[in-house]
């Protein structure tokens, strides 16, 4: 990352992007093919890193997910992007000339922007069962357009959701005709619910889950408060997603409810309600897979640039006039 100036100003970026992963690259690399100077500011903590590989990314199908981000800034530094691990802990807009932000880093840099975009992603936070946490991403999984290929017609498990209840179990019936949902503490089913449970040929089993069978380092069932023993070979979970959206709400960003929670309100282009603010990624969406991630970065990208661009055309006008 560039030092402060001679005269001890911050050094100046037209875009600083907060976040590394998908979303943050694919803005980052358009910034620089754009020509723009653009800062990359990553805490190093993607979503899916506890998983092995990648999937649903047209060409890129199967890559770990830590080669695809070594790959990704590889290409966005062959355009003069700049890159420092890091995490922001606050923006504040600077009224003047530039009418940009400040940006401070935790090790107390601080940097400029006339544009930010924030790609922090979120944070799964896991059922409370003895287990889930320690195989989450090897054989308990989430996402059935992430996994479901990889663990096809294997015996499946799905936790009941407290929320949507056996809809995980419905969904992931589709990779697999040996499903059983496990209600645990959300209760009965609804009536449609049980309908569809029973037309799906998913056995339901009552009662609360006390922990998870693991032998040889490998998942084998779940274990119920009473003792007994269900053998399965997968294990679906549903999470709870907070969006890392702690800067973006600093700066007023308005949210809005989702079925899966509040996340910041944007336009297609992944512009916030602030002035200056583009957001992407799982920090405005739960479902916002890696190419989804990718292409609402790129979006971004595009729209500031031109914002700038017309910004500066207007600067120019006003001083030949």
């Amino acid at each position: 990352m560039s030092e402060h100036t001679s005269t001890g100003e911050p050094p100046q970026y037209d875009v600083v992007v907060v976040g590394g992963g998908a979303a943050g690259l694919s803005a980052a690399l358009i910034l620089g093919r754009s020509r723009r100077r653009t800062l990359v500011v990553d805490a190093g903590e993607p979503r899916n890193a506890p998983a092995a590989h990648m999937h649903g990314y047209l060409s890129r199908d199967g890559m770990n997910p830590a080669e695809f981000l070594e790959t990704g800034r590889r290409e966005i530094a062959a355009y003069g992007v700049e890159w420092t691990t890091g995490q922001v802990t606050g923006a504040v807009r600077e009224i003047g000339d530039t009418d940009g932000f400040v940006v401070t880093v935790d090790d107390g840099r601080l940097v400029r922007a006339r544009r930010l975009v924030v790609t922090t992603g979120l944070v799964d936070e896991l059922p409370s069962v003895d287990g889930v946490a320690e195989r989450w991403g090897r054989d308990v999984l989430h996402c059935p357009y992430c996994h479901g290929w990889e663990v096809r017609d294997q015996a499946f498990g799905v936790l009941a959701h407290p929320v949507f209840g056996a809809l995980q179990a419905l969904i992931v019936s589709q990779w697999s005709p040996d499903v059983t949902l496990f209600l645990h503490t959300a209760g009965p089913l609804p009536e449609e619910q049980s309908a569809q449970v029973a037309a799906a040929g998913i056995e339901v089993v009552a009662g609360e889950v006390a922990g998870l069978a693991v032998e040889d380092d490998r998942f084998t069932g779940v274990r119920m408060s009473d003792g007994r023993l269900v053998e399965r070979d997968v294990l679906f979970v549903g999470t709870r997603m907070t969006p890392r959206d702690g800067l973006l709400t600093a700066l007023g960003a308005k949210t809005q409810e989702t079925p899966l929670g509040a996340f910041v309100a944007v336009d297609e282009t992944g512009r916030t309600s602030v002035p200056g603010v583009w957001a992407a990624g799982n920090a405005i969406g739960a479902q916002e897979q890696v190419i989804n991630a990718a292409s609402g970065g790129y979006r971004a990208g595009v729209a500031i640039n031109m914002e700038l661009i017309t910004e500066e055309l207007d600067r120019r006008v006003a001083a030949a006039g």
